[in-house]
């Protein structure tokens, strides 16, 4: 089916139902906020957008979406992607990819590929995840160390001797807000689960360097004031050079968009005991990632550890991911210049751990423990997307999957004969 579960949940719904929605949907929007400022950054876009994408993109996730409880947004998976795509091609450029990877989204909506994500390997799955994280992780360290160097070049190995160039510029308090602020995050996490502790652990370390005035960097230090309002909507550019060239970026957004959001689905359907409709998930992918280009924002998807959130929450229906981008908008709209004292160590912080997360450790022995061709495939993935580029580790990764998958069903061997010229 491809409606959207909204149809279905408000046939039932009620006052008790929208009071748990909304405290779910408040709780979340806290959560979201740093992440969508810090995903932002880490691409080489400004806080703003990442505020943008939340509420645009989050909205329609959840208004078309095929899951009760999906929360839409900017995603550190991406952030390899943008961050790429914005180098080569320019902001100009993310903004048209993003519109026809929304584009493409339609297509495979409309078609029901979102049922193919089950012959997608999980270990390729797995590799490019642990691979992101590792690259997320690094692109953090100049400002948790707060280092003063030039821009980093965008290749791993390049970044990690910039970093090292410039390690007698590391600046002890950057690193003392940034230690403070995980050990904070994981404290509110394990003590005080309900408690949108992300927020709170920034908002700490953040309060520490504007009362101190410790020499730190911020984000109004750094990108100026925050706006307090949505852009205005517009298309963005077309040519036909410019397709041309952006439509392999635009293909792996929309890969990248497809399968995290339908992952997040199946997550969460384990958490709820639900079932998501998978291509009424893609159409609603595709949708926010039109609109999102239109205000000028980031690729968005569903986000795991945001729908996780809204569950613990109490989130029961999509009206909750409404609620979150809503409670976004406001706060935009009326405590933008707060936003603007958040310090650099502290976002950096909440993004490694992000990173460090993506990673899942916890079943890092599973993965060492699984038949050997899986662990090859997952190495394989992992390495090329630090190394080389996401495109070429997914392209890579799924064909060798697929190649191995036909092996191991004993797939008989092609009889090559010499063709008759």
């Amino acid at each position: 089916m491809r409606h959207p579960k909204i149809l279905t949940t408000l046939r039932t719904y009620s006052w008790p139902l929208f009071a748990a929605d909304a405290m779910a949907g408040v709780t979340v929007a806290m959560v979201a906020i740093p992440l969508s400022l810090a995903i932002a950054i880490a691409s080489g876009a400004t806080p703003a957008q990442g505020l943008v994408t939340a509420i645009i993109g989050g909205f329609f996730v959840s208004l078309l979406g095929g899951s009760r409880v999906q929360i839409g947004g900017p995603t550190g998976a991406f952030i390899v992607v943008v961050y790429g795509v914005i180098a080569r091609h320019g902001y100009d450029g993310l903004v048209l990819a993003t519109f026809m990877a929304g584009i493409i989204l339609l297509i495979a909506g409309y078609f029901r590929i979102g049922n193919l994500i089950a012959f997608i390997p999980e270990a390729v799955v797995n590799g490019f995840t642990i691979g992101i994280a590792i690259i997320i992780g690094t692109s953090q360290l100049k400002d948790f160390l707060g280092l003063s160097t030039d821009a980093l070049p965008a290749d791993f190995f390049g970044k990690l001797a910039g970093l090292f160039a410039a390690r007698g510029t590391l600046n002890p308090w950057a690193v003392g807000v940034g230690l403070v602020t995980i050990v904070l995050i994981v404290v509110f996490r394990r003590a005080w689960p309900r408690l949108p502790g992300l927020i709170v652990a920034v908002a700490i370390g953040s309060a520490l360097v504007a009362l101190a005035h410790l020499p730190v960097d911020t984000i109004n230090g750094r990108f100026g004031a925050l706006p307090n309002r949505l852009p205005a909507p517009h298309l963005p550019v077309f040519t036909l050079a410019r397709v041309t060239e952006l439509l392999p970026s635009a293909l792996i957004i929309a890969f990248l968009a497809g399968v995290e959001s339908l992952l997040s689905a199946m997550v969460a359907d384990r958490m709820i005991e639900g079932h998501h409709r998978p291509n009424a998930e893609v159409l609603a992918q595709g949708v926010a990632n039109i609109a999102s280009s239109l205000f000028g924002g980031l690729p968005a998807t569903g986000a795991i550890a945001r729908t996780a959130t809204n569950i613990r929450a109490g989130g029961k229906t999509p009206v909750a991911g409404i609620v979150h981008a809503l409670v976004i908008l406001a706060l935009m709209m009326l405590a933008a210049p707060l936003a603007g004292y958040l310090a650099m160590p502290a976002m950096a912080a909440l993004l490694i751990l992000t990173a460090w997360n993506m990673s899942e450790p916890h079943k890092w022995r599973g993965y060492m423990a699984a038949r050997p061709s899986d662990r090859l495939l997952l190495l394989l993935t992992l390495v090329l997307t630090v190394t080389v580029d996401l495109t070429v580790a997914i392209g890579v990764g799924v064909s060798v999957g697929m190649a191995l998958r036909l092996r191991d069903r004993g797939a008989p061997r092609a009889d090559w004969k010499t063709p008759d010229r």
